[in-house]
């Protein structure tokens, strides 16, 4: 592994499952200290762009062309946000070691052995004149991984393994880092998180997401149909290694779900029902493979809401606290992770678990594309 430098900068880029905008941020990387957020920007996914997402997670017609097309226009979104953060800081692109931009995930079939993020990383460094790595799940998948979650050797150096605790992040799917003192860093996805509840807030009220769960609070959960969904959908029993999207939890999951249950069930009532199913699937998948726990620290858009934190305790039987509490902002934690992945590729760092991802060996993840 290459010398680590003293202190190198990088950017990091997200645009999640849920596909409703860009958070980016500039990190400083030291030896022996927690990376430093040094800016935060964010910018909203144009509705064209985020529509040509949501339609790509099926196949189409001239669907080539599409994806090409929007993930250039991702990539002019990402630079946006670049010169924002660089805007906000003393820093320039010669001082950034590289960005590391996760892409846009279209398809995710591990057991197939391909994933797709829709980007333009070529493009990206063009627009930025930064160096850009891109890519990261491609490699775990070839040495027979799931190439997902990638946070848990992230987690984990962030954390530490001090105590056994539960990493949880919620954006569109959710997924968990298993830290212990005397284990090997663990994880997993669990299921859908803001998927399921965002698909159906905006069809009912119009609006991208259900605010601090507000509208969901206002339903009860329906037991019935929670334990319906639970049992009709065999992935959730599944054990680990395992990773799921938009490929599965999508509108005709939940549509064919609803109308096989044949329940007037309101509108309101089935928000909280798909909120209880987000919390159970966590619960049960921590007391199965991480029986230990002794706090859950969430992250992501859906640490937001405060009824799903409720839910989730009450279920898991367990604290539940956010990363603000250590510090570290939500909306910018799935940013600073692919800073931290672009760290880790251009400093040799293996960030692709085999405990994680049921890889044959560690992997170095990503692919660098220079200035």
């Amino acid at each position: 592994m290459a010398a680590i430098q003293d202190t190198q900068f990088f950017i990091g880029l997200m645009s999640g499952t849920s596909t409703d905008g860009v958070d980016g941020i500039i990190a400083a990387f030291s030896p022996a200290q927690r990376p430093r957020i040094l800016a935060q920007a964010s910018l909203p996914m144009p509705a064209l762009l985020r529509q040509h997402f949501l339609e790509l997670n099926a196949p189409g017609l001239n669907e080539l062309e599409k994806a090409s097309l929007a993930a250039n226009e991702l990539a002019r979104l990402y630079a946006r946000v670049c010169k924002q953060l660089l805007e906000q800081t003393q820093l320039t692109a010669e001082n950034i070691t590289a960005i590391g931009a996760h892409g846009q995930t279209v398809r995710h079939r591990p057991e197939l052995g391909y994933t797709l993020q829709l980007n333009a990383p070529a493009l990206l460094s063009e627009l930025a004149h930064i160096a850009v790595v891109a890519d990261f799940r491609s490699k775990d998948i070839a040495a027979g991984g799931q190439g997902a979650p990638l946070v848990p050797a992230f987690h984990q150096s962030l954390f530490g393994t001090q105590r056994p605790v539960t990493v949880l992040n919620l954006g569109g799917i959710a997924n968990i880092s298993i830290l212990h003192p005397e284990k090997e860093v663990n994880g997993f996805d669990t299921g859908p998180a803001n998927v399921l509840m965002d698909l159906w807030c905006q069809r009912h009220t119009g609006k991208e997401y259900d605010r601090d769960g507000q509208w969901g609070a206002c339903g009860t959960v329906n037991e019935a149909l929670l334990n319906y969904l639970l049992e009709a959908e065999p992935w959730f029993a599944l054990p680990p290694p395992k990773s799921t999207g938009r490929d599965l939890f999508n509108p005709n999951w939940l549509d064919t779900l609803l109308g096989n249950f044949k329940q007037n069930i309101s509108a309101p009532d089935i928000q909280a029902s798909l909120r209880a199913l987000t919390a159970q699937t966590i619960a049960s998948a921590i007391h199965a493979h991480a029986p230990e726990t002794q706090e859950i620290i969430t992250c992501g858009g859906g640490a937001f809401n405060g009824p799903l934190l409720q839910e989730l305790a009450q279920r898991a039987r367990l604290p539940v606290s956010r990363c603000e509490d250590y510090g570290i902002p939500g909306q910018s934690m799935e940013a600073l992770a692919f800073a931290w992945l672009a760290w880790a590729h251009c400093n040799r760092v293996p960030a692709g678990t085999p405990s994680v991802s049921g890889a044959r060996r560690k992997t170095i993840l990503g692919c660098y594309y220079p200035a």
